[in-house]
């Protein structure tokens, strides 16, 4: 075994005691392991690789969005943008049988594409419709399922935290484009709504609900005049994608080379927040200020929302240079070399493993844990980068459904006051098994994405 690989195994090792044996913060366990792995590579050459990926990481620009989501997603929390978009939501869909339920798909749906978390998704949207899904007729085991498998929307769509983990991967970094793996990902997330609305006719029908009419009762056109400003958030991620592909950004690049340089110098991935907290500064900024009694009280609640992720990004992004310069790659292929497992059972293998690891890690644990292995073995026995890192990232969305240590789970079922091994089964069973399933159909180009 050679030291990419034996590097790989030990980093997979220390996340895996470090967060379910010992139970402490994930970043602990990075940080080590940026001190630990240079040394697979001799005492020599230790500090080289460890100063390198520090280099690597400063430099990169992927690091860059990831932060900037970090801090957009801080100051959705603290607007009132979300409030008015919950108001639109409840009108539009009070009146349906199943409400509630479309109405927590939808918030989540919303969350994901903007702030990326699973158990902050299921908190958001389970408080706001929790009560409302139990009064409508839905039982405390069904409400419950419903919104910790919500929760996973948050990594299910771009931007979230697995997106920028998988772009570090050394098989996906300068063979997909951010672009089209944001794209895939959205397309993927939609195919993961898709398969909640399933879910919800069958319990509706089941429970023979009827519609509530719940929540505010004025007339559409009086709710969007109040609140429809909000949505223009959304502006700020279909601006960037408008820029960077489609009939759009072609017609402006083809006006000159000035103007397709211009259009080639747009990052979607640096964009998209980066308008999006504008936007919400402009909609909301003088109500931001105002939630906090000093910027010292500002810096002291900011913190903590970015020290978790953001110190987890950076030095999982160091981490990944290092095992990537250890020979990862050329190991991998060695192991390939001798395995006798057909394409597609490798296929099913590797995605059953990454949905039993997003059991108790969550779903960026799992991509640092067996993600960058899992996708060099796909793509060494020919499946498309960019088709399997959109299912890698399907898959690890399971977080939120997983059992047994959820966090999106356990919020579910306090919201819902359910004993929570109660919704195991049924968060497997509707959840957990079809998504891998869709995966695999993701990945063999059954299921298509652009």
């Amino acid at each position: 075994m050679g030291p990419g690989l034996t590097a790989l195994l030990v980093f997979i090792a220390l996340i895996i005691i470090w967060a379910v044996v010992l139970k402490r913060n994930i970043v602990e366990a990075a940080i080590l392991s940026l001190i630990i792995l240079p040394f697979f590579g001799g005492v020599d050459q230790a500090p080289g690789l460890m100063t390198g990926a520090i280099k690597y990481v400063l430099n990169y620009e992927v690091l860059y969005a990831s932060l900037a989501f970090i801090v957009m997603s801080f100051l959705l929390q603290h607007s009132n943008v979300l409030d008015g978009m919950l108001h639109i939501f409840t009108r539009l869909f009070g009146r349906l049988k199943g409400g509630p339920a479309y109405v927590n798909t939808a918030i989540s749906s919303a969350l994901g594409c903007m702030s990326g978390g699973n158990t902050p998704n299921a908190a958001t949207a389970g408080a706001f419709t929790s009560e409302w899904l139990l009064k409508s007729g839905w039982k405390r085991e069904q409400a419950a399922t419903l919104i910790a498998a919500n929760g996973g929307l948050g990594a299910g769509f771009p931007p979230c935290s697995g997106l920028f983990i998988v772009l570090g991967f050394p098989t996906v970094a300068g063979f997909v484009e951010e672009g089209a793996l944001y794209m895939a990902l959205l397309v993927t997330g939609l195919y993961q709504v898709a398969w909640r609305l399933v879910y919800i006719h069958y319990i509706v029908r089941k429970n023979h609900i009827q519609p509530t009419l719940v929540g505010e009762q004025e007339p559409i056109s009086a709710v969007f005049r109040k609140h429809g400003i909000c949505m223009t958030l959304f502006l700020g991620a279909i601006i960037p994608v408008l820029l960077t592909m489609g009939p759009l950004n072609k017609a402006l690049a083809g006006r000159s080379e000035a103007w397709e340089g211009a259009m080639d110098s747009v990052n979607l991935l640096v964009w998209l927040p980066t308008l999006m907290i504008c936007i919400i500064l402009l909609l909301d900024g003088k109500n931001i200020v105002k939630r906090f009694d000093s910027w010292e009280d500002c810096i002291k609640k900011f913190i903590p929302h970015m020290s978790n992720t953001g110190g987890l990004l950076f030095f999982i992004f160091a981490v990944s240079n290092i095992i990537t310069k250890l020979g990862l790659g050329d190991d991998v292929v060695a192991i390939l070399d001798k395995m006798n497992l057909s394409p597609i059972v490798t296929l099913i293998v590797v995605y059953l493993l990454v949905a039993v690891v997003a059991g108790p890690l969550s779903s960026t644990a799992t991509l640092t844990a067996v993600g960058v292995v899992g996708h060099a073995i796909l793509v060494g026995v020919g499946f498309d980068p960019l088709m399997t890192a959109a299912a890698l990232l399907m898959i690890s969305s399971t977080e939120g459904a997983s059992p047994p240590a959820s966090g999106a789970l356990f919020v579910a079922c306090g919201l819902t006051e359910c004993d929570p091994p109660k919704i195991y089964m049924p968060l497997i069973n509707w959840f957990v098994a079809p998504i891998v399933v869709m995966g695999c159909l993701v990945a063999t180009g059954i299921l298509p994405v652009p």
